[in-house]
């Protein structure tokens, strides 16, 4: 039986075996997963490049009806 390749979870360290049993992989627990989830959430994690362009607003481009 070939030892499981075992990577670090990105919110606390600890080492998790790269199994289908492990059900958070890469994250140890929920609790980490939550973390890393709400870090993404609230802007802390961002992936780097230049802003995104705002899309026009729907109400004012021409193209949709009148309300």
């Amino acid at each position: 039986m070939n030892n499981p390749t075992v990577v670090k979870c990105p919110t606390c360290g600890k080492s998790v075996p790269w199994t289908a049993e492990e059900h958070w992989r890469p994250f140890c627990s929920e609790r980490c997963r939550l973390i890393d989830l709400g870090a993404w959430a609230d802007g802390s994690n961002a992936i780097p490049g230049p802003p995104a362009e705002t899309p026009p607003d729907s109400e004012h481009d021409g193209n949709s009806p009148a309300h």
